[in-house]
């Protein structure tokens, strides 16, 4: 997962909303979003190579997502996957934030990620590259290649496009978030971030939706939970030149625990602040 866009209780009816696209080498073994059948509660795609997923759901309304942190010349060989640390999370009990304060503990022996666990009550995200875990008040938030919510043009531009969406539907309007998602404009050469990789290089991967022959966005993905018990997730595959190569629709029962509408108290947890200004966190 290399962008993704969550709606957190900011939709009425609609506690959990996640629009994301999946940017990797075309080479690499995929499997589509299905149902697991080796876990029927859990609803995902799957990596075929190193095993686990970027993103996914259950039926008791437990989603998790995770993204590598762009950092070059600066890699673990070998490394624990990532995608298991989703998979973990999809197919536990633990709250999400004792799963995170658990992975907090070995984590600098992951290359870096950003990873947000969560149900219908609460979210937490963590970032080996940035401390401990946070909470997520309800709220609108966007993940890249970098820390929550950094500025960079790809993900400024996704969410002002997601959060328009909300603005002008009261259910998710998944055409539009798919449109949204298919963005191929990149940055200014003057806006790009300064991440250590070449400029041409730094030039394709910043647009929302990514094209090129070995490298691109490989599916988008949108995620709802309503508030009745029903769930959605809508993925669209692609091939190396962006056309539309395969897509899921599944529809799932997801049963809440008996708390669920009542969210937990955050005064009294670390809560997740906003990132620096654009030149501290995407130069």
């Amino acid at each position: 997962m290399c962008l993704a866009v969550l709606a957190l209780h900011a939709l009425p009816g609609v506690p959990v909303l996640i629009a994301a696209n999946r940017d990797e080498f075309h080479a690499r073994p995929t499997q589509p979003a299905t149902r697991w059948a080796d876990a029927p509660e859990v609803y995902a795609g799957r990596d075929g190579l190193a095993g686990g997923t970027w993103m996914g759901v259950t039926t008791g309304g437990r989603f998790a997502l995770v993204t590598n942190f762009r950092e070059p010349g600066r890699h673990l060989d070998p490394a624990p996957s990532r995608g298991a640390l989703v998979e973990d999370f999809l197919r536990g009990t633990a709250s999400p934030d004792e799963y995170l304060a658990r992975v907090h503990e070995t984590d600098q022996a992951y290359n870096g990620f950003n990873l947000i666990v969560g149900d219908v009550r609460q979210a937490w995200y963590l970032s080996n590259r940035n401390g401990a875990p946070c909470a997520l008040p309800p709220g609108i938030y966007a993940l890249s290649n970098h820390l929550l919510d950094t500025p960079w043009p790809k993900l400024a531009r996704t969410k002002a496009a997601f959060t328009a969406v909300l603005d002008h539907a009261p259910q998710p309007d998944l055409p539009a978030l798919f449109e949204a998602l298919a963005d191929r404009q990149g940055a200014e050469d003057n806006e790009l971030p300064a991440t250590g990789l070449p400029l041409d290089r730094e030039k394709l991967l910043s647009s929302p939706f990514i094209v090129s022959p070995n490298y691109g966005t490989r599916s988008s993905s949108v995620l709802a939970l309503h508030d009745d018990g029903a769930g959605t997730l809508e993925e669209r595959r692609f091939a190396p030149d962006g056309s539309i190569s395969g897509e899921s629709r599944l529809a799932f029962s997801w049963h809440p625990p008996a708390d669920a509408n009542s969210l937990p108290a955050l005064r009294s947890k670390p809560l997740c602040s906003s990132p620096g200004e654009p030149d501290e966190q995407a130069h």
